[in-house]
C-alpha cells in the first residue's frame, strides 16, 4: 500500500513538508539465540526469539541495493510473527515485498502475502533521544502467520517510468535487506528473584464501576490485561520509563499484522510485536500505549503505568500529550468487530477523561516533525483522532478509520456528555 495525505477534517496544518526520520544507524542484527521449549503441555513457557536471515540477490545484480532480492524455501526453527527489516531507518523501501510461510500443524504453504512497506510512521518523534538511539533501522510492518516452520521471501523495487529519452527503471532496495522470524514464546511466570511488589503485579485490572470515577465527565475504568497478563518479557526492553506531561489526544491505529487470528492468541501476538519492535526495529518498548483484540480485550502496552501519560512511539510527530490504542489486525477493507469499537470508546473516555478531555471535542497539539505538519506547528485534532490525521499513511485502515465518529460519540456516552 502507499501512504496518502490525511482527512481535511481531522487536522489542519499551515504546511506539509517531508522530514527525515533518523539518522542512519549500522546494522546491529545479532545471531539468533536458541529457543527452548519445555516437554510439558502447550501452555508450558518457552522463552520465545528471533531468527534475522539476510536476502540475496535474485538477478544477476550483485551490487547492494539490487533491484530484487528474496530468500529461497528455507526450513526455519518455528516462528509465528515475520517483517523485513534494513539498515537505515531513512531510507524508504519503494516496492513490493511479499513472503508465504509453511504452517507447523499441516506442512501445508501458504500464498503469497504482501507485508506494509511504509512502517516508519509508527515510531518515536524525529530528533527524540528513541529515535537517534543508533539502535532504530528501517522495517515494514509485522505479520502474523501463526506456528509455521518454512518461509520464502521475494522483493522486487519499484519501476519508475521512462520518457521518450530514457528507459523504465528500478529503484534500488534499502541496504541490508534481511527477514526477521519471530518466535512469541509462552507467557513465563514471574521470576522468583522479583521484588515482592513487582511479583504481586495482577494479570488484569479489573473494570471499575461507574460510582468510582475519580474526575467529572471521565469514564469508568475498563478491564484490561496487564504487561504481565499478555507475558511481557520485560529484559527486552529499556528499564527506565518515560512520561509527557498530558494525554490530550487519542490516536487509533490498525497494527496492520492481518485478521488471521484467534482472540485467545492475541496475547502471542502482542509478545511478537514487541519483540518486532524491540529486536528488530531498535525501539525502547512497544510503540503503542494499549492494544485491542476483536473481542474487545483491552491490553497495556508501552510499560510505565496504564494511567499515567507514558511516552509512546505511535505516530511520528505526534506523541507528546497523546496516547497510541492499536487495534490487532488490518482494516483497510476489513470493518473493524463492534467489540473492538466499544473497547476503543471504554477506553478513550477513561484515559482521555483522566486528564480533563471530551472525545467529542477538539484540541491542539504541537508537531514534532512529520510528513504534514512541520515541527512546531500547533495543530488542531479531535480527541480521538485516527493516525492518519497526523501522518499521510493508510493508517487505521479506510474501514476503521470510518468508524472513529461511532467511537467518539460512545465514549462520550460513557463520559456522561
Amino acid at each position: 500500500m502507499r501512504g496518502f495525505l490525511a482527512s481535511s477534517t481531522g487536522v489542519t496544518c499551515a504546511a506539509a513538508l517531508a522530514l527525515p526520520l533518523a539518522p542512519p544507524a549500522a546494522a546491529t542484527t545479532s545471531p539468533a539465540p536458541p529457543v527452548t521449549r519445555a516437554a510439558a503441555g502447550p501452555e508450558a513457557y518457552a522463552a520465545g526469539g528471533t531468527q534475522s536471515l539476510p536476502l540475496a540477490s535474485r538477478s544477476s545484480d550483485r551490487a547492494p541495493g539490487a533491484a530484487e532480492q528474496g530468500l529461497a524455501r528455507r526450513d526455519v526453527r518455528p516462528f509465528s510473527l515475520v517483517g523485513v527489516v534494513w539498515d537505515d531507518p531513512a531510507t524508504e523501501l519503494h516496492g513490493r515485498v511479499e513472503v508465504r510461510t509453511r504452517a507447523t500443524a499441516t506442512g501445508a504453504w501458504s500464498g503469497w502475502r504482501e507485508l506494509e512497506t511504509h512502517n516508519a510512521d509508527h515510531a518515536a518523534d524525529p530528533g527524540s533521544p528513541e529515535s537517534t538511539s543508533g539502535r532504530v533501522r528501517g522495517a515494514t510492518a509485522p505479520l502474523w502467520v501463526g506456528e509455521s516452520d518454512g518461509v520464502e521471501v521475494r522483493v522486487r523495487a519499484e519501476t519508475t517510468p521512462g520518457t521518450a529519452r530514457t528507459a523504465p527503471a528500478r529503484s534500488r532496495l534499502p541496504g541490508g535487506l534481511r527477514i526477521d522470524l519471530v518466535d512469541p514464546g509462552k507467557a513465563a511466570p514471574p521470576p522468583a528473584h522479583r521484588a515482592r511488589t513487582e511479583a504481586a503485579e495482577p494479570a488484569v485490572l479489573p473494570a471499575l464501576p461507574a460510582r468510582q470515577k475519580t474526575k467529572p465527565h471521565a469514564g469508568p475504568r475498563p478491564r484490561i490485561t496487564t504487561r504481565r497478563g499478555w507475558g511481557a518479557d520485560e529484559k527486552l526492553r529499556d528499564k527506565s520509563f518515560v512520561y509527557t506531561k498530558k494525554v490530550k489526544a487519542a490516536f487509533v491505529h490498525h497494527s496492520d499484522t492481518g485478521n488471521n487470528y484467534r482472540c485467545s492468541q492475541a496475547p502471542s501476538v502482542i509478545r511478537g510485536i514487541y519483540r518486532y519492535h524491540v529486536n528488530s526495529m531498535g525501539w525502547r518498548d512497544l510503540g503503542y500505549n494499549f492494544l485491542v483484540d476483536k473481542c474487545g480485550n483491552i491490553y497495556e502496552g508501552r510499560a510505565g503505568g496504564v494511567s499515567k501519560p507514558v511516552l509512546g512511539a505511535h505516530t511520528l510527530g505526534f506523541n507528546s500529550n497523546s496516547v497510541g490504542i492499536a487495534v490487532l489486525g488490518t482494516y483497510s477493507s476489513k470493518k473493524p468487530s463492534s467489540a473492538a469499537l466499544k473497547a476503543i470508546a471504554r477506553l478513550t473516555a477513561w484515559k482521555v477523561g483522566l486528564y480533563g478531555m471530551n472525545p467529542r471535542g477538539k484540541t491542539y497539539l504541537k508537531s514534532g516533525g512529520g510528513n504534514l505538519c512541520p515541527k512546531g506547528e500547533k495543530v488542531r485534532l479531535n480527541v480521538i483522532s485516527g493516525h492518519r490525521d497526523g501522518f499521510a499513511t493508510n493508517c487505521p485502515g479506510k474501514k476503521l478509520y470510518a468508524k472513529l465518529g461511532t467511537a467518539r460519540a460512545k465514549a462520550a456516552a460513557y463520559q456522561g456528555r
